[in-house]
């Protein structure tokens, strides 16, 4: 099993790099050097695209658009675990509007600097992005009313704690609206343990039964885990290590086809 300090600092290396090329190379986060990841791309509308900062978009790494399925109120207080530059902080500011707040968590310095710029030039005032691990969420108890997160959880080497944390911060009837990579069934212990592949949003996975039984014990009601977006083999190449995917017999290799998928998953704290 992956040490989860290795793993947090595995992922604190990717966004670093990721964020990086948005400030001082003015790529994109899926660069031309490193391959555009399926998982990641092509995920928001273009009504949305339009009010957002172009360094926000840039600095995207998501699996999903959590603020479009949500259901944002106006007034509501909402916190994006794993931020990144701001993408859904910045959208979810919006919609909850002037009366509501939206807080941005993140571990990573260069993406926070990032997210405050993208802030800047939003104009948005009702946007706090704080430094931190969504293992150990810097808020009090019952403080939001709304969890959204995007294909960040699977990166975490303690998902139950995320988990118990997200539960503790909301308040009660708060809603945790998730975007992350769910897979259906074990995988690979090969696949499991390349570092790369945690990275990618892949090797970290939970089993779609593990998520809802995680979500149970914290005390959640009303789960459901709803796919968005099913992967094939060929989708899994760009993060996970060649020389992992040549380790896995042919029958291994056909078991991945489809068995990763993008999903929202709710759930309501009772």
């Amino acid at each position: 099993m992956n040490n989860p300090i290795d793993i947090r600092e595995q992922v604190k290396e990717k966004y670093q790099a990721a964020a990086l090329r948005v400030t001082q190379q003015g790529q994109t986060s899926c660069c031309s050097s490193c391959g555009c990841d399926p998982i990641t791309t092509n995920l928001y509308s273009e009504d949305q695209t339009q009010i957002l900062p172009e360094m926000a978009l840039q600095a995207s790494l998501g699996c999903g658009n959590p603020t479009a399925l949500a259901e944002l109120k106006e007034g509501e207080t909402v916190l994006d675990l794993g931020s990144g530059g701001g993408i859904d902080v910045l959208l979810s500011a919006r919609r909850v509007g002037a009366t509501g707040y939206a807080y941005g968590l993140d571990m990573t310095d260069e993406m926070l600097a990032l997210a405050e710029e993208n802030k800047k030039k939003s104009g948005l005032t009702n946007v706090e992005f704080l430094k931190g691990y969504i293992e150990d969420i810097p808020l009090p108890d019952k403080k939001v009313d709304v969890v959204i997160s995007n294909c960040v959880i699977n990166l975490s080497g303690d998902k139950p704690k995320v988990i118990n944390e997200a539960y503790r911060v909301l308040k009660s009837g708060g809603r945790f609206a998730v975007s992350d990579v769910v897979v259906e069934r074990a995988i690979p212990a090969a696949i499991k343990a390349d570092m790369e592949a945690y990275a990618g949003c892949i090797a970290g996975a939970l089993i779609k039964d593990e998520y809802i039984a995680y979500l149970q014990k914290a005390g959640f009601k009303d789960i459901s885990i709803t796919p968005t977006r099913n992967y094939s083999l060929s989708d899994l190449e760009s993060t996970v290590q060649s020389e992992t995917l040549a380790s896995l017999t042919e029958e291994e290799k056909k078991g991945l086809d489809g068995v990763f998928f993008s999903a929202f998953i709710r759930a309501t704290k009772t």
